[in-house]
C-alpha cells in the first residue's frame, strides 16, 4: 500500500453548483407583483388577488364560457397534455398564457400546455423555475459570506424562500408537469434545512413522504399506499416513474436524500433495500451497502433543468464515503482488520473534509497498529498531524503507538501535544451549505478508538505516565494542575463512574499525594490528604453495625473505606520523610486498624508483596494477634496457583510499595513461625 497523500487537496470537500452571478436580495415564497406585470399576468394596478375558477373568473386568454381566445378567434380547448393524458375533473395543468400566478390559499386550478411550447408571455411554471433558482443562487452568496451572521442570515432567507415556494407548489393539485419543478424545490429544501440543523431529523422524513405522496396522487394511487409507510411508498413510486421517464433524474436525487437520512438514522436494511429498487435489483441481490452505492448510477438531470444546491451525483458520493468510513470503524471495533482497512482505505480517496480525513487517517494508523505493523501506521498519523496540529484524536493514538514500541520520550510528548490540542477552541470552518460526510457520522462513545476524550483525561494520561516512568516531578506538576483543573467544576462525584475511563476523584488525589512524596514534597502531599480526608471521611460509618454492613459490601461507597486507609498510608509515609516518626507511627496504626475492620472476607486474598509488608510491618509494631491472623492467610496462601493469588494494585499502592525493600518472603514465613507459641492441649 502506498504511504498516504498528505495534501487535503486530493479530496474536495464538496461539489459546488456553477451557476450565474448570484443574486443577494431575499426573496418572497411566490412571484412578486412587479414580476408578474413584467410577464403579462394579472389584472389592473389596484386589482387585489382574487381565487380564480373555470366558474367564477374569466383568465386573459378564456372567455366566460370557458373557451379560449387567440390571435382574435375564438376556438374550443382540445389540447391534450404532453405525456398522453387529457384534462381530468380537479385535476391542475400549467398555463402558458399570461394567467395569474395562484398562490397557495388563492388557486383551485391550474391550466396545462405542453412544457415545450413557447408562448408569448412567461408561464406561472417559469416563474417558479426563476425563484427556485434565484434561491439556489442566494444559498450560494450565502455559503461564500466570509461574515458568520450574515451568511446564517442569508441561509435562512433562502431555506424561508424555498419553504414558502414549496407551499405555493403543494397548494395545487399534483400535476406531472410541474412535479420535476416541484420534487427539486423538496430537495433543496431538505438539503438547506439538514444543513442548517447540521444533522437530519423526523421533519426531513415527512418533506421526503410529501413528495412522495405528490407523485402517487397523480395517479390516484395514494389511498392504500399509506399504510406501508416509505418502503411502500418508495416501491410504489419508483415503479410508477418507470413509465414517466422525466421524473427519473429527480426521483433519483430525493432518493439520495432519503438514503443520506437512513444512513444517518442506522436504518441500514431499509436503505439496502431502496439501493436494491434503484439499481433494479431483485430481492436476492447483493446486500453489501457499499457494493449497492457503487452500483448505483443516478441519470443525469437535463441542462436546462432547475437548478440545485447538490445533485444526486454528488450525494451518492458523499453516501459513499460516510459508508466506507462508518463499515470500516464498525469492521475495526469487531476485530475484521483487513476489512477494515479495505473500507478505511475506500473512504479516504473519497469526498472528505479535514476533520474527517483526519478520523479516517487515525483510524488507518490504528488499524495498522493492531495489525502488527507500527511503522506504516505512524506514516497515517503523521498524516492526520499533517492535516492540522490541533487534533487530538491522532495524538493519543501516538502515544499508544509510541507506548508500544518502548518510546517514552516521544510518548509523553504525545500525550502533552494532546492536552495543548484540548485546550484549545477550534475555529472550525463553516460547514458547506450541502450534506456533507460530517452529518452523516455518528459520534464516537467513549469505548470507541475514535473517542480523545476531555483534557482532564488527557492529562490524567500523562501524570499517570510520568509517575509510572519515574518521572516524579513531572507527575507531581502534572497532578497538581490536574486537581486544579477538575475542583474548578461544581462539586466533584467520588464514586466509580460506570462507564467512563480514568479514575475516580480520591484516587487522582491518592496518586497526587504519591506523586509528591515521590519527588519529595512531603509537606504538600500532607495538603493533598487533607484535603481527600475533609471530603471523604464523612462518609465512614460511625456505628458498629454500619461497620459490618460495610465489611459486607452493602454499603453504597465501599471504596471509601479503602481510600481513607490508603490516605492514612501515604500521610504515613510524608511524616515519614519529615523525619516525625511519631506521627507516622500514628498514621501507619490508624490505617491498619482501618483496614481490619472493614475489608470484606472475599477481598482479604490479595497482593503478595503488600500482604508480606503489611506482616512485617504489623511485627514490627508488636501487633501479634493481626500480624499472626495474617501469616495463617499468606500461609494458605503460597499453596495456592500463583494466579490465583495475585490481583493487581492500583497506582498509589504500586507506588507506596516502590517504596519498600522486600523481605525474603521463605524466610520471614519461617522466623514468624518459630515465634508463635505452641498451641496448648485442653
Amino acid at each position: 500500500m502506498e504511504s498516504p497523500h498528505v495534501s487535503s487537496s486530493s479530496f474536495p470537500r464538496g461539489l459546488t453548483l456553477e451557476d450565474d452571478q448570484p443574486q443577494q436580495r431575499v426573496l418572497s415564497a411566490g412571484p412578486t407583483r412587479g414580476e408578474m406585470e413584467e410577464a403579462g399576468v394579472g389584472a389592473g394596478p389596484e386589482s387585489p388577488r382574487e381565487s380564480i375558477s373555470p366558474e367564477k373568473a374569466d383568465s386573459p386568454l378564456r372567455g366566460p364560457s370557458g373557451e379560449q381566445k387567440s390571435r382574435g378567434r375564438v376556438r374550443k380547448r382540445r389540447d391534450l397534455s404532453p405525456l398522453g393524458w387529457g384534462p381530468r375533473r380537479d385535476r391542475a395543468y400549467p398555463s402558458a398564457g399570461p394567467s395569474r400566478c395562484p398562490g397557495p390559499a388563492s388557486a383551485t386550478i391550474l391550466h396545462q400546455t405542453p412544457l415545450s411550447s413557447s408562448g408569448p408571455h412567461t408561464s406561472c411554471l417559469d416563474l417558479w423555475r426563476e425563484k427556485n433558482d434565484q434561491l439556489v443562487r442566494q444559498a450560494k452568496v450565502a455559503q461564500d459570506s466570509r461574515l458568520y451572521v450574515r451568511r446564517q442570515q442569508l441561509a435562512q432567507d433562502a431555506l424561508e424562500g424555498f419553504r414558502g415556494l414549496l407551499h405555493s407548489l403543494q397548494g395545487l393539485p399534483a400535476a406531472v408537469p410541474v412535479l420535476p419543478l416541484e420534487l427539486t424545490v423538496t430537495c433543496n429544501f431538505i438539503t438547506l434545512r439538514a444543513t442548517l440543523a447540521q444533522g437530519f431529523t423526523e421533519d426531513q422524513a415527512q418533506d421526503i413522504q410529501k413528495g412522495l405522496e405528490r407523485v402517487l396522487e397523480t395517479q390516484e394511487q395514494l389511498g392504500p399506499r399509506l399504510e406501508c409507510g416509505l418502503r411502500g411508498l418508495w416501491d410504489s413510486v419508483l415503479h410508477y416513474s418507470s413509465l414517466l421517464l422525466e421524473l427519473l433524474p429527480v426521483l433519483h436525487h430525493l432518493a439520495g436524500l432519503q438514503a443520506a437520512l437512513w444512513l444517518s438514522t442506522d436504518h441500514l436494511g431499509d436503505l439496502t433495500l431502496l439501493l436494491q429498487t434503484l439499481n433494479g435489483m431483485q430481492s436476492e441481490a447483493s446486500e453489501n451497502l457499499l457494493l449497492l452505492l457503487k452500483t448505483w448510477s443516478p441519470p443525469p438531470k437535463e441542462s436546462d433543468a432547475p437548478l440545485t444546491l447538490q445533485d444526486a451525483r454528488g450525494l451518492r458520493d458523499v453516501l459513499l464515503t460516510a459508508s466506507a468510513y462508518r463499515q470500516g470503524l464498525q469492521e475495526l471495533i469487531t476485530g475484521s482488520l483487513p476489512r477494515a482497512l479495505s473500507s478505511l482505505q475506500e473512504a479516504a480517496s473519497g469526498l472528505c473534509s479535514r476533520p474527517v480525513l483526519v478520523q479516517v487517517y487515525t483510524a488507518l494508523g490504528t488499524c495498522l497498529h493492531k495489525m502488527g505493523n507500527p511503522q506504516r501506521a505512524l506514516l497515517y498519523l503523521v498524516a492526520a498531524l499533517k492535516e492540522g496540529s490541533t487534533w487530538g484524536l491522532p495524538l493519543l493514538e501516538a502515544s499508544r503507538l509510541y507506548r508500544q514500541l518502548g518510546n517514552t520520550a516521544a510518548e509523553l510528548e504525545s500525550l502533552e501535544l494532546l492536552v495543548e490540542a484540548l485546550n484549545v477552541t477550534h475555529s472550525s470552518e463553516a460547514p458547506q451549505l450541502l450534506i456533507e460526510v460530517e452529518l452523516l457520522l455518528p459520534q464516537p462513545h467513549p469505548g470507541s478508538p475514535l473517542h480523545c476524550g476531555t483534557q482532564s483525561q488527557a492529562k490524567y494520561l500523562l501524570a499517570s505516565r510520568c509517575l509510572q516512568v519515574g518521572r516524579a516531578e513531572d507527575a507531581a506538576e502534572h497532578y497538581l494542575d490536574l486537581l486544579a483543573l477538575l475542583l474548578d467544576d461544581s462539586e466533584p462525584k467520588f464514586s466509580p463512574p460506570p462507564t467512563h475511563p480514568g479514575p475516580c476523584m480520591p484516587e487522582v488525589f491518592l496518586e497526587a499525594a504519591a506523586a509528591l512524596i515521590q519527588a519529595g514534597r512531603a509537606q504538600d502531599a500532607l495538603t493533598v490528604c487533607e484535603e481527600l480526608l475533609s471530603r471523604t471521611s464523612s462518609l465512614l460509618p460511625k456505628m458498629p453495625q454500619l461497620w459490618e454492613d460495610d465489611k459486607k459490601g452493602t454499603k453504597k461507597s465501599p471504596h471509601c473505606p479503602s481510600w481513607v486507609s490508603a490516605t492514612y498510608l501515604l500521610q504515613g509515609q510524608a511524616w515519614v520523610q519529615l523525619g516525625a516518626q511519631k506521627e507516622a507511627i500514628s498514621e501507619f496504626s490508624r490505617c491498619l486498624e482501618l483496614l481490619f475492620r472493614t475489608t470484606p472476607k472475599d477481598k482479604e486474598q490479595g497482593n503478595q508483596d503488600a500482604s508480606f509488608h503489611l506482616l512485617q510491618t504489623l511485627r514490627r509494631m508488636d501487633r501479634r494477634d493481626e500480624a499472626t491472623a495474617l501469616w495463617w492467610r499468606l500461609e494458605a496462601q503460597t499453596k495456592l496457583p500463583q494466579e490465583n493469588a495475585a490481583w493487581s494494585l492500583p497506582l498509589y499502592l504500586e507506588t507506596c510499595l516502590g517504596w519498600i525493600c522486600y523481605p525474603d518472603r521463605e524466610t520471614l514465613l519461617e522466623e514468624f513461625q518459630t515465634s508463635l507459641p505452641e498451641p496448648c492441649d485442653l
